[in-house]
């Protein structure tokens, strides 16, 4: 089997994993902020944190061996905006709540039956080519170049490094810090603790994000045709797999897109053998306008933001990437503001 056919069955496999385990947990960044935020329920918001600490703790495990060189990824670039990734964050996070959902979460809850979703996942995708290459692509670029900003440390271990640690050192002080933090959170809950589905659906999607980077910087490691070093993330891979729907023949297929296509199949397979698919639509007009524009800025602030809640929030962190926590603060905080205070979005009256 050659290379490129290798990653792109080990995208899709790994995508048939994460819409299977997101069915069935219901991971997703969203509802881990309305649950912690708004219901007082944080087991999904802490099997959010215990995907992260596995995510780096397995991630900077292939680095530091020499299996995958993060540093060929998007996240660990020299140059970086931060004031566009923050933006990109904020417009992705209240957009997500406009949505009710990520872009992963509409892939998931498609396979389910819900309609609603197949909107949010069109729009999206068609947003997030004009940010990409259509016609907000030129604002974005012209924001980035009068913002962007060369940096010598752009990750946290080089930053540590600065103060004359070795790199071994830097790497496993600062994920190790990280990495306890985040399960300290996560297992500080009585109720998370009793929870193994929550538990077991953190560690899974941790060990995906690490399996991503493995399958494209080890598996894809070409000398003659490598593939770009990449794991999960839903923005620009929608925007493919729709691109690619519509001009296969002048596209390839790719990790991305079968990652897409994983997920949505994981997650029809398993509503179907568990008996949870079930067609279901919007209420009314306004619920319909809602979503799409949410589609609409999870699309553009993806775009800006460079990943989604996964993209940034689970890959992007797990590199230890400064622009990474830049972007998930602007996602957090656009999330928080959805929420929470005189932004909120406020509940669709019934119709």
């Amino acid at each position: 089997m050659e290379t490129t056919q290798l990653v792109i069955l080990a995208g899709l496999t790994i995508g048939l994993v994460y819409g299977s385990v997101g069915l069935l947990s219901g991971f997703c960044l969203m509802s881990s902020m309305r649950g912690w935020l708004a219901e007082g329920d944080g087991r999904l918001v802490r099997s959010y944190a215990l995907a992260i600490a596995v995510a780096i703790a397995a991630s900077q495990f292939l680095a530091g061996n020499g299996l995958v060189d993060l540093g060929k990824s998007i996240y660990l670039q020299q140059t970086f905006s931060a004031p566009v990734l923050f933006l990109g964050g904020l417009l992705f996070g209240y957009g997500m709540v406009l949505s009710n959902g990520c872009g992963s979460r509409a892939l998931v809850l498609l396979g389910r039956g819900n309609l609603r979703s197949f909107v949010v996942v069109i729009v999206l995708a068609i947003a997030a080519q004009m940010t990409l290459k259509g016609l907000i692509a030129p604002a974005r670029i012209a924001l980035v170049q009068a913002s962007q900003t060369n940096v010598g440390a752009n990750s946290l271990p080089s930053m540590l490094a600065t103060l004359g640690m070795g790199e071994a050192v830097s790497r496993g002080l600062a994920a190790t810090a990280i990495v306890a933090a985040l399960i300290l959170f996560a297992f500080a809950d009585p109720a998370f603790r009793r929870s193994p589905g929550q538990i077991a659906a953190g560690a899974v999607m941790g060990v995906l994000v690490a399996g991503g980077w493995y399958v494209t910087g080890y598996l894809g490691a070409d000398d003659f045709n490598p593939v770009p070093v990449t794991s999960l993330t839903f923005i620009a891979p929608i925007a493919d797999s729709l691109q690619y729907a519509m001009l296969s023949t002048g596209l390839t297929l790719n990790f991305g897109i079968a990652t897409v296509g994983g997920v949505f199949a994981g997650s029809l397979v398993t509503a179907l053998v568990t008996g949870r698919f079930k067609l279901e639509g919007y209420s009314s007009p306004r619920h319909m306008l809602r979503s799409a524009g949410g589609a609409a800025l999870m699309g553009i602030g993806g775009v800006m933001a460079f990943g989604c809640s996964i993209g940034q929030g689970l890959t992007g962190v797990s590199t230890l990437a400064v622009g990474s926590f830049i972007a998930v603060a602007g996602i957090l905080l656009g999330t928080t503001a959805g929420l929470r205070g005189s932004l909120r979005v406020q509940p669709l009256a019934a119709a």
